[in-house]
């Protein structure tokens, strides 16, 4: 008799860990609920696909990454610039936790499209994370044109976020250590450029950037 006992996060956990044995998603959902021991109808309260799945497993490592930092009542008491720091530190030591997984589904996908679906959840949430974060722009005195330029430093931002992330999955350094140099000098870089700031990070980051070839491509 099936088990109709299951969460959200089990059903998450076994998702990934038969993508991890078997390079790619189950065949059926009747398949994948049989073997977990629950009815097809069970799993349907959670998900309704695989496709939902996949979108979910990167917006739960943003998730994972939120209940962690604000578990430090000091992070509240952060400026913007190094809460964002704390957010990338984080987030990437949780990935580097889950490599196997993120290589396994984002390094050289056949489809680009199959890429921006698995992320479409995160980015949602990182660019309300960014806007949460209530960073300092030009004040243009008009709201249209602040609202513009809201929507601006979140695009700024998410592509920031994917030149770290193509970066990490590059990465061959031990213990991922160019990766973190990469976050710091590119979010000081970024935040010089906000503050209007003498140029010496942004040239640092620029010459650190191009030393290691990076060629944004997700």
């Amino acid at each position: 008799m099936a088990i109709q006992e299951i969460s959200k996060k089990e059903i998450l956990s076994k998702y990934m860990e038969h993508v991890l044995e078997n390079g790619e998603p189950p065949k059926s959902i009747y398949q994948f609920s049989k073997k977990l021991g629950i009815e097809e109808t069970v799993f349907y309260n959670f998900y309704s696909s695989f496709d939902a799945i996949a979108n979910d497993v990167y917006g739960t490592f943003y998730d994972e990454t939120i209940k962690l930092i604000s578990a430090d009542d000091s992070f509240e008491q952060l400026d913007a610039k190094n809460k964002l720091l704390v957010f990338y530190y984080t987030f990437f030591e949780l990935l580097t936790a889950n490599r196997s997984y993120v290589l396994l589904t984002l390094k050289d996908p056949k489809n680009i499209l199959d890429k921006i679906k698995l992320i479409k959840n995160l980015k949602e949430k990182f660019k309300a994370f960014i806007n949460h974060l209530d960073i300092e722009t030009i004040d243009l005195k008009k709201e249209e044109l602040n609202n513009l330029n809201q929507k601006g430093l979140e695009n700024l931002a998410w592509t920031q976020f994917l030149l770290t992330l193509k970066f990490w999955i590059e990465d061959t350094s031990p213990a991922f250590e160019k990766t973190d140099l990469f976050i710091e000098k590119s979010v000081n870089a970024s935040f010089d450029l906000l503050d209007i700031t003498p140029l010496k990070s942004l040239i640092d980051f620029g010459k650190f950037f191009f030393k290691e070839k990076i060629k944004p491509s997700l």
